[in-house]
């Protein structure tokens, strides 16, 4: 049975088509992983599902009596609630019926007639069975389960809401999201804040689920995990592949050349037929051929372009420096207001690749932010090399101008280049033609990324300090990237929570773990 019905989606994002008289169903039940290079408009096609952007064209049926659940991680919520306050609304109906069975029990210590004493007995006996049925009187422990399933138990159910990172929060959505067991789950890069662990847990929690889920993800092993039918978005068109991303990726590659040669014999044959018709117009003689030939090609449906992959071309400049103390850290403490992780003890050469691994939340940003010197040490030391050059790449998207675009952002940061050399610096990280100019706050996650990336490409280091760089970032741009940074010859002080990724990287690991 079908529980969502698109028909002839048609939308444009400035002059281009994002969809164009497309069509798909989902049925009920169904686990399903939306895939597309970044810009293919994949967060667009799932906010228009969720009622919260309008399409130009076609139909969005829903069901009407399913229950939809969306995690938009840039929503904004209530941060002078508690974790566990926040979580118990996703049950807020059971607590409402709580409080009205409270109010009957009141009520029946101050009724005298025995007729409406009886009636409030069964009304009463009504809600209580509702409550149990709904294990209302488990929910703590249910909710316990979830919330510790993806760490969010480790930073405390009483924490403020306000004191969270943006990472936790994300986490602290998605706990809630899960726990409404809504009929339909739009999830949006769900895994980004997730280590290696909670994304195990999740991929076990998502098997189980009886109902239909959607789920954006540029985590191959994540989508081959928990899907069984992918759609692709791309050239305009949304199409329905059965089976996981493994099994998608050898179908894709055969429809997509299969598009590119139809594409081709179509423009072939236009070209063909306007060639005809602009040689034979203007002679009386043919002039009604030409027009014959003309109303038959403005009846020709043009397919789309394929879309061109922009492969992105990382290449991190490394400043010569050899040395077998390049940092040196004892018994550093890390932490704001309490010490997170237990005394550290490293030392790197000036080549070594250090893969800082553990727990979502459980100080490996603070670590990084503290080599940085942007937090203060709670204790012991470390020591750089007197020559050491960072270059950083922070996980959070956050640009102080986001109407700016690229061509602007490069600029200000390296006002030696010439519109060419901005051009060309963006276009290796795939910004080309008009992504170059396209605002800031409308890049997708990935392209965003890349642009942070253009940076990096320009700043000579030998330490490249990266949090979470793959998140966004589609299959062949992580691929590109992962090949930079084993080519690059300084150090790299990498967290990820990508063991594929990392692992083919770093010769060291760091195991961050709570006191």
């Amino acid at each position: 049975m079908s529980i969502l019905e698109i028909r002839n989606l048609t939308h444009r994002y400035d002059d281009r088509y994002l969809f164009q008289n497309a069509s798909v169903s989902v049925n009920n039940g169904e686990h399903l992983g939306i895939v597309g290079l970044n810009g293919a408009g994949k967060t667009t096609f799932i906010n228009i599902i969720a009622g919260k952007l309008s399409q130009d064209d076609g139909e969005v049926l829903r069901q009407p009596s399913a229950r939809w659940g969306y995690l938009d991680q840039h929503a904004d919520i209530d941060r002078s609630l508690t974790v566990i306050e926040y979580l118990r609304g996703a049950f807020t109906y059971l607590y409402e019926l709580n409080d009205k069975l409270e109010n009957m029990y009141l009520k029946m210590g101050e009724v005298t007639d025995a007729d409406e004493l009886d009636k409030l007995i069964n009304k009463s006996a009504r809600l209580q069975d509702q409550l149990d049925e709904a294990g209302f009187y488990d929910l703590d422990s249910k909710i316990k389960k979830v919330a510790g399933g993806l760490g969010i138990g480790a930073v405390g159910y009483d924490t403020l809401i306000s004191r969270l990172s943006g990472g936790e929060r994300a986490k602290l959505m998605l706990s809630k999201l899960l726990l409404e067991e809504v009929d339909v789950m739009l999830l949006d890069e769900p895994t980004n804040f997730l280590d290696i662990e909670h994304i195990d847990w999740l991929k076990k929690y998502l098997n189980g689920y009886k109902k239909t889920f959607m789920v954006i993800s540029h985590d191959t092993d994540f989508l081959d995990g928990v899907c069984k039918f992918i759609i692709n978005i791309e050239n305009g068109n949304i199409k329905k592949y059965s089976g996981n991303y493994s099994t998608f990726t050898v179908q894709r590659e055969m429809n997509a050349r299969q598009y590119e040669e139809e594409y081709n014999r179509q423009q072939a044959e236009i070209k063909k037929m306007q060639d005809y018709i602009d040689k034979n117009k203007a002679r009386a003689a043919t002039a009604g051929m030409a027009n014959s030939r003309k109303k038959m090609l403005d009846r020709i449906e043009v397919m789309q372009k394929p879309m061109t992959v922009h492969d992105a071309v990382f290449n991190f400049p490394s400043l010569p420096l050899n040395s077998k103390d390049f940092l040196v850290i004892k018994g550093l403490e890390v932490g704001y207001d309490k010490t997170l992780i237990p005394p550290i003890d490293l030392h790197l050469k000036s080549q070594d690749k250090l893969w800082i691994r553990g727990t979502n939340g459980v100080g490996k940003t603070t670590l990084i932010k503290t080599l940085l010197r942007k937090i203060r040490a709670l204790g012991g030391t470390f020591l750089f090399h007197i020559g050491a050059k960072p270059a950083y790449l922070e996980q959070e998207l956050d640009f102080q101008n986001v109407s700016d675009n690229a061509m602007s952002f490069i600029a200000e940061r390296f006002p030696r280049f010439n519109y060419k050399q901005q051009r060309a610096e963006l276009a290796k990280v795939g910004l080309k033609g008009d992504l170059a100019i396209k605002p800031i706050k409308d890049m997708s996650g990935g392209e965003q990324v890349r642009l942070k990336l253009a940076v990096l490409n320009n700043t000579p280091s030998n330490v490249l300090i990266l949090d979470e760089p793959t998140n966004h970032l589609d299959v062949r741009a992580k691929e590109s990237l992962k090949k930079a940074l084993i080519e690059y010859s300084g150090a790299i002080i990498l967290v990820s929570h990508e063991h594929d990724f990392a692992g083919e990287i770093c010769n060291i690991v760091f195991d961050a773990k709570t006191r």
